[in-house]
């Protein structure tokens, strides 16, 4: 079997590293660190396929470092602890040692933990690769001796000069269809590894020494890069929430599209539109709170893909509605006023007179019937005597 491109043209020296020029062009700064030949312990942050393994790999052996790789999913402290042994014995004739964690987020706390003494007597020099942020995922202490670097997706020019490259090696006699190496750095969602593994299985179904963007595109399906339970979920649900709150439909059904075609659970979205229903909406338009419990009645009920026409119905409707956001900042303001007084006493006139007694210590005494009046609305004190001028609700509609 032959070996995949992927592997076969994984990039092993600076200058055929592909992106990223941001930190490693020309006075950019892990490249100044390169060049010092003074590696701080780092953690690499970006999305998958856009060389976070390999540019550790390669300042390895720039530096002549000794490397080794983990994956949090499968090795844990005792397979560290046999590297610290070989990183001990480097240290006595001047190599340094890399340890490079792949998903260092799924390591726990514990795990996390060991790596400090040996990162701070620089026995080791941590390089951490991670798709999710590592400000909610990695310790606190472990950030604190480590440097962040932030990887961004591969640019589709960056990608399509790349495959034409490989193409030019692996497939000359193959002919492509104008425009297929653009689709298929478009259909590679900025991984470059995913690029190259869709030229493979692309090209290997040419017809007749031919690929055609038709035959691209029944091989191989566009890439949505999202983690239910990681920070693109919140990313996507918070732009959606801000896209309806600046009354632009288009953007709010876009960004929720994004979520239902990775498979995002349509309840977890209509109940977050519920929400959504009174915090920014509230009483500018008590029809949309209505609609959107209906919507997801109706989504618990059908399920994807059928609801999902109701949930853009929704997305749009609440776009459009006019905006008050009373309930939401009166709720927080009630809740800071309780934080502060406590238990403040209910003015003597709107407590209930039950009982004798009740009405000797004056329960009930001075209260206003409203109904009783020609306006229907009393001037009386409501609120206890502390928060007695107290106004929450402002710009009433």
């Amino acid at each position: 079997m032959s070996e995949p491109l992927a592997s076969k043209y994984r990039p092993k020296t600076l200058s055929e590293f592909v992106g990223q020029s941001h930190l490693v062009g020309d006075g950019a700064p892990l490249r100044k660190f390169i060049d010092q030949k003074t590696l701080p312990s780092m953690i690499f942050w970006g999305p998958p396929g856009t060389g976070k393994t390999t540019l550790a790999y390669i300042i390895s052996q720039d530096l002549f470092y000794d490397f080794h790789k983990l994956n949090a999913i499968s090795s844990g402290k005792a397979t560290l602890m046999k590297i610290i042994k070989i990183a001990m014995n480097n240290r006595m004739y001047g190599k340094g040692t890399i340890v490079f964690i792949d998903e260092i987020h799924r390591w726990n706390k514990a795990q996390q933990d060991t790596l400090l003494p040996y990162m701070e007597k620089g026995i080791i020099t941590l390089i951490g690769a991670t798709t999710e942020n590592p400000s909610f995922r990695i310790n606190s202490a472990l950030l604190s001796r480590a440097k962040v670097f932030v990887f961004k997706q591969h640019e589709n020019k960056d990608i399509e000069k790349f495959l034409k490259s490989i193409q030019e090696q692996e497939y000359p006699n193959i002919k492509y269809e104008k425009g297929i190496f653009e689709k298929i750095a478009q259909l590679s969602n900025g991984d470059l590894r995913s690029g190259l593994n869709i030229l493979e299985i692309a090209s290997n179904l040419a017809v007749k020494s031919k690929l055609t963007v038709k035959t691209l595109l029944t091989a191989v399906q566009q890439q949505v890069y999202y983690d239910r339970a990681g920070e693109e979920h919140y990313n996507l649900i918070s732009a959606l929430h801000k896209s309806m709150r600046s009354s632009n439909p288009d953007a709010a059904c876009y960004w929720l599209g994004r979520m239902l075609e990775a498979g995002e659970d349509p309840l977890y979205i209509a109940r977050r539109m519920v929400r959504f229903a009174s915090e920014d909406i509230g009483v500018a338009d008590n029809n949309a709170v209505i609609l959107a419990n209906t919507i997801y009645e109706v989504c618990s009920k059908l399920g994807m893909p059928e609801c999902g026409v109701n949930l853009y119905h929704l997305a749009i409707y609440l776009s459009q509605a006019p905006k008050n956001n009373n309930a939401y900042t009166v709720e927080a303001q009630v809740k800071e006023d309780i934080k502060i007084h406590g238990n403040l006493p209910v003015p003597l006139h709107l407590r209930n007179a039950s009982t004798d007694l009740m009405k000797e210590v004056g329960y009930g005494k001075g209260y206003e019937y409203d109904h009783n009046l020609t306006s229907k609305k009393s001037n009386q004190q409501c609120m206890p005597d502390k928060l007695k001028n107290k106004k929450y609700i402002k710009n009433v509609v």
